[in-house]
């Protein structure tokens, strides 16, 4: 079985995800992994630059582009999905991440972002994981007042959780909130709602390649 910067490297070779130059591709994504795992952009144009000079502009434009290479996740059967959503900070005001875990793989079958979070938000984000599922599965979530109209508006069989198998997208989110501490839980000044969408596309890319392999 390859290795997530194997996987990494063949996707981004198959879909010219970089523009050709004298760098190479396994610095580029390297980089791109350190600042994944918590180094600072500067930090990580640091340590990379110890084997080929690399500004941290360059970095931040990487870790971007690493979206292109999110598969959409297989349609299949699926038992149980962990659903929930957390609070961050998008300049002066909060917004919102959803994140849908499959229980049985730990893959992120889809990350959101939005403005709001409310019965409608729920409903939405439900009808885009259903599209990665043949079947229905068990929904798990907290006890969120947001939820129950969507599941029940979906026919969806759900189960209220705090631990349990629920820790799976508690997980997912750790790392998250581990990543985003070092933006003190909010997103970089002057960062759009679509710079942050771009981030967490890219952030599920590594991330499932990781959880995957």
């Amino acid at each position: 079985m390859h290795s997530p910067i194997q996987q990494i490297i063949e996707e981004i070779k198959s879909k010219k995800v970089f523009r050709r130059n004298k760098r190479k591709i396994e610095l580029k994504i390297l980089s791109a992994i350190l600042y994944f795992h918590g180094l600072s952009l500067r930090k990580a144009s640091k340590f990379i630059s110890l084997f080929e000079k690399i500004s941290h502009e360059s970095i931040r434009i990487y870790y971007h582009r690493l979206k292109r290479i999110l598969k959409p996740p297989e349609r299949k059967k699926r038992r149980l999905i962990a659903i929930d959503e957390t609070k961050l900070k998008l300049e002066n005001k909060h917004i919102f991440v959803w994140s849908a875990i499959d229980v049985d793989t730990k893959e992120c079958l889809a990350v959101w972002a939005t403005e709001g979070r409310s019965s409608f938000h729920a409903y939405a984000f439900l009808k885009e994981v259903l599209r990665y599922c043949e079947n229905k599965p068990e929904v798990a979530v907290d006890r969120g007042p947001w939820y129950l109209w969507a599941l029940k508006r979906m026919g969806l069989k759900y189960r209220y959780e705090t631990f349990g198998e629920r820790n799976a997208v508690e997980g997912f989110f750790s790392l998250l909130k581990r990543r985003t501490k070092r933006f003190f839980n909010r997103f970089p000044f002057r960062s759009s709602f679509d710079s942050v969408q771009s981030w967490l596309g890219s952030f599920v890319a590594i991330y499932n390649a990781e959880v995957l392999s």
